[in-house]
């Protein structure tokens, strides 16, 4: 016999499991408290192995998009850097700099998403490419299909706004 009776409430494995599905879908954050505390107390036959084999995998993913959210917008101020001269501003130049600040953090943090960094430059370039003819009104065509910048230069390279106003 596949289900065996439990001694809290009378649950059989099977609908024990399903209580644990249904519980997933309705209330998640319900659900990964409940899923702690079996693992935690070492029921792990009343565990929803499944979902928290989903969830652990999201976790992984959700470090990834972060790291590759900030390189997109590194990018996409990079371009605009590069194709509106006449319209830098020190906004842009903070922005580099706190983006590459997290980027480092999440490379600190997750240090395997560093195998990831192709990857990565060429989805966030994709995202900058498609915003930076959003903002400028450039069309997408006058920037490079693929990034024309290397990691080295994403990381490091030097932006420096000098305003005008100042100058006179």
């Amino acid at each position: 016999m596949s289900t065996l009776s439990k001694e809290r409430g009378g649950l059989t494995s099977d609908s024990a499991l399903a209580e644990a599905r249904s519980a997933y879908r309705q209330d998640i954050h319900a659900w990964a408290r409940n899923q702690a505390e079996l693992l935690k107390a070492g029921r792990l036959d009343e565990i929803d192995a499944i979902n928290i084999a989903e969830e652990i995998l999201d976790v992984g993913e959700r470090e990834y998009d972060k790291f590759e959210s900030a390189l997109a917008i590194i990018l996409l101020h990079m371009l605009k850097w590069d194709h509106q001269p006449e319209r830098r501003s020190r906004s842009w130049q903070n922005s580099i700099r706190e983006h590459r600040r997290r980027v480092e953090k999440q490379l600190r943090k997750v240090p395997s998403l560093k195998i990831r960094n192709g990857e990565a430059v060429e989805e966030a370039y994709e995202a900058a490419r498609s915003w930076c003819q959003i903002e400028t009104h450039i069309p997408e065509v006058d920037f490079p299909f693929s990034c024309p910048y290397d990691w080295e230069e994403i990381m490091t390279r030097s932006f420096v706004y000098e305003d005008e106003r100042a100058k006179k």
